[in-house]
């Protein structure tokens, strides 16, 4: 078993120090020996460590020091998914410790006014939730990211959803930024409500997002779908980290991402004018995803927020004043 640098917290969550605790070493012999990124780029600063995010954050000197101002993760599922070298079939014991490390490592990395967002599935969200508020991380919102064409089953009922879990260090110095999420409401768009054009709080109109998200472009990136990368599985769409990264972060924020897989976080941090750190297990996947942080974002444009209808009826019919 291969030692891994971790955190020590107080009873009230607060990190003391590092420590040495066994765990299960990465899957391939390379492992990460420095805090040299691999792939950069300059203004924003954007860059892209390869190796094993247990081992790296600790290294980074920005997530040492507690100056990540959002991070973003959406780990492996231990769903058996073929993820170039990473092992995605670890004992039940093995995944959770595994968990509970990069979560450790996470909370370390983050900033007194900053957030957490985890992508999970629901074998695993109750127990990653129970961690955090253990470490005394505050919940704002447990969201769900819903899409179409889950996996046929006959034994059950279709998985459609993931669970979109934020936190904050301390809510109420958390950054939040609410113009350029906000949507058009149901009640302008739909029933014609007049309320909704003189609102006391707010904009006239619009609203902020629900807590389950879906509407175009939110859906899962398969088939000829513009965004879709090659040897990439589960992709995020754009649009999504685009919520997350304009609500929690400001322009030359640092975002981080411990699990880079194919670079959306580290791409729509860029065209935001966000600075990031990407951590990638595999090389291949860390090459990849830094061509297409080059290359730029296909739907998300800095000077122009998506606005989402979250709709799903046809406008009700308007009489006319005779």
């Amino acid at each position: 078993m291969a030692p891994v640098s971790l955190p020590i917290y107080r009873p009230d969550g607060v990190a003391l120090s590092y420590a040495m605790r066994y765990t299960r070493p990465p899957m391939t012999p390379a492992t990460a020996t420095s805090c040299t990124p691999t792939h950069a780029l300059k203004s924003p600063d954007t860059r892209i460590y390869v190796g094993d995010c247990r081992e790296l954050l600790p290294a980074i000197p920005e997530c040492a020091a507690g100056k990540i101002d959002l991070i973003f993760a959406d780990p492996p599922f231990n769903w058996n998914r073929a993820y170039d070298k990473w092992d995605d079939a670890m004992p039940e014991d093995e995944y959770l410790q595994f968990t509970r490390d990069w979560l450790d490592a996470c909370i370390v990395a983050l900033s007194p006014t900053g957030s957490m967002w985890v992508n999970i599935p629901d074998d695993w969200a109750a127990e990653i939730v129970v961690h955090l508020k253990s470490r005394k991380l505050k919940m704002v919102n447990w969201c769900i990211w819903h899409y179409r064409f889950g996996q046929n089953t006959m034994g059950r009922f279709i998985n459609s959803k993931v669970h979109v879990l934020y936190f904050a260090r301390d809510p109420a110095k958390r950054t939040w930024n609410t113009d350029d999420i906000l949507e058009p409401s149901d009640r302008a768009t739909t029933y014609f409500d007049p309320r909704t054009l003189n609102k006391k709080t707010g904009k006239n109109g619009l609203r902020m997002p629900m807590d389950v998200w879906y509407g175009k472009y939110l859906g899962r990136i398969q088939g000829n779908n513009a965004e879709r990368r090659a040897n990439h599985d589960n992709q995020i769409p754009e649009v999504y980290l685009e919520r997350v990264i304009r609500a929690c972060s400001n322009e030359n924020d640092l975002v981080l991402d411990p699990f880079l897989g194919s670079g959306t976080t580290s791409c729509v941090a860029r065209e935001l004018k966000r600075r990031s750190i990407g951590i990638e297990y595999s090389a291949d996947n860390a090459k990849s995803a830094y061509d297409r942080i080059k290359a730029g974002t296909i739907r998300v444009k800095f000077g122009a927020p998506t606005q989402h209808s979250s709709a799903i009826f046809s406008p009700r019919n308007v009489k006319k004043d005779s």
